[in-house]
């Protein structure tokens, strides 16, 4: 049996075929997923897949990309931003934030396993006109970070160009109590590696391990015990080779992780089938399941 722990059927990518997806996922072993929240919407859409598919379960949060779903409008986040600037942004308004409070009450539901993809994203501010600052990021990393802790559920961690802050807020959580977390789509350096797992942490590895010239992230997979892996596609993203096609576009989902298995089994010199029956446990564990 395969788990998937980290995916986003939500996705319109998968609005023409989403129903037959899931009955050829379930006929070829794919037997868990979780799917990810990522914005507001992609929140509630995967609460409302956990309710309606008994293999599918949800992790509730907000991607750092996406933190002005946490304002009503343009105006209301162009002030947020104002008083992130000015270091005027208190942490107790974010339990009095509409947004906020409805992801809580969503987390909460029986469906629902972890908070995230949350955490710090640092490319593209030289690319796109309009990207949430990293003093909002980190208020709103923060403030789900301590709605993990409230609530005592893990976290799925985003963190792209940002190890260094990424691992600053991750220790300080840990001293504060976080127990549980998964690096999602890990992609830093050995060392980086070894500090999470000393944690206690979780990392996840997917299409991206399959990909030429990926010494960093083979050091890093070796360095991380059998019992920590986490499997996982970020379907519609992130297909692996050989379906990946360099230019082209090619969606990812559940029925390739099979690629990611075999690439891991080498790697760590196990079998596939070892590979899968451990990460089937490890997936489990993380979620509480």
């Amino acid at each position: 049996m395969i788990f998937d722990t980290h995916t986003h059927y939500d996705d319109a990518a998968f609005d023409a075929d989403r129903e037959e997806l899931f009955n050829e996922l379930q006929k070829n072993g794919i037997s868990r997923i979780c799917n990810i929240g990522s914005t507001l919407k992609g929140a509630r859409d995967s609460l409302a897949l956990s309710e309606s598919h008994d293999f599918i379960y949800a992790s509730i949060g907000i991607h750092p990309d996406e933190v002005y779903d946490f304002y009503v409008n343009e105006n209301a986040w162009r002030a947020a931003e104002e008083a992130a600037e000015r270091d005027a942004l208190k942490p107790q308004d974010a339990w009095k934030n509409p947004v906020f409070l409805e992801l809580k009450e969503m987390a909460q539901h029986s469906r629902s396993v972890a908070i995230g993809e949350i955490g710090l994203d640092y490319h593209g501010y030289d690319i796109y006109e309009v990207k949430p600052s990293k003093k909002l990021q980190h208020y709103w990393f923060e403030r789900q970070l301590e709605l993990a802790l409230e609530l005592g559920l893990p976290v799925v961690i985003h963190s792209r160009n940002a190890a260094a802050d990424t691992m600053e807020m991750l220790r300080s959580a840990h001293d504060n109590g976080l127990k549980c977390a998964d690096i999602h789509c890990y992609s830093y350096s050995r060392e980086t590696a070894v500090q999470y797992l000393d944690m206690g942490f979780y990392l996840g590895f997917g299409g991206v391990v399959t990909y030429e010239g990926q010494k960093k992230l083979t050091k890093a997979l070796e360095a991380t015990p059998a019992d920590r892996i986490l499997l996982e596609t970020d379907c519609p993203y992130l297909t692996p080779v050989p379906v990946r096609v360099p230019g082209e576009y090619s969606r990812n989902s559940s029925l390739y992780l099979n690629h990611v298995i075999r690439k891991i089994a080498e790697i760590k010199e196990l079998t596939p089938e070892e590979v899968e029956n451990i990460t089937w446990e490890n997936g489990n564990r993380f979620y509480g399941i």
